[in-house]
């Protein structure tokens, strides 16, 4: 038998801080983000404070992710104008989404507008850091660009480091 009756003290297993890897690994270096937390799930024991998460293609799922967490980092393929394989940290008053909707499925949503959801309903930590990453390729196939493949270590260690501070 379950008593249901008292939620308020739903117990909260999760950790202060969360790594939540986004994009799709069928498309190219939008997968960047995936193959990142699947990287450092590897050091997962020497963060015993972080939840590392496979996000995939987010969407407002990603709430349940940030709802609790005094921190949240966020790694994505982004396009910024920059040399493939760049990678650059953010915060989200710093970043100008420049994604069109074509409003056909529930989950497209623009992870600004998860960002700002999240901060209206009181379920998204103080602070959000994002890594975003210069694509190469985004086209349908398996697999990260040599560009990409060729700075996974330098990810890591950046992603890391914003876990030390």
């Amino acid at each position: 038998m379950f008593d249901v009756r008292n939620q308020k003290s739903k117990i909260r297993l999760q950790k202060p801080t969360v790594v939540l890897g986004l994009g799709n690994p069928l498309m190219g270096d939008e997968g960047i983000g995936v193959y990142l937390i699947e990287r450092l799930t590897r050091s997962a024991a020497e963060y015993p404070s972080v939840d590392f998460v496979d996000a995939g293609t987010g969407g407002l799922s990603v709430l349940q992710y940030l709802d609790g967490r005094r921190k949240a980092v966020l790694i994505d393929c982004a396009f910024m104008d920059e040399q493939p394989g760049a990678i650059r940290r953010f915060t989200p008053q710093e970043v100008r989404s420049t994604k069109v909707l074509a409003h056909e499925s529930l989950h497209e949503v623009d992870l600004m507008r998860v960002i700002e959801i999240g901060r209206q309903l009181d379920q998204a930590p103080r602070e959000i850091v994002i890594f975003g990453i210069q694509p190469e390729q985004v086209e349908f196939g398996q697999g990260l660009s040599p560009t990409l493949m060729e700075s996974i270590d330098e990810y890591v260690a950046l992603i890391l480091q914003e876990l030390e501070r």
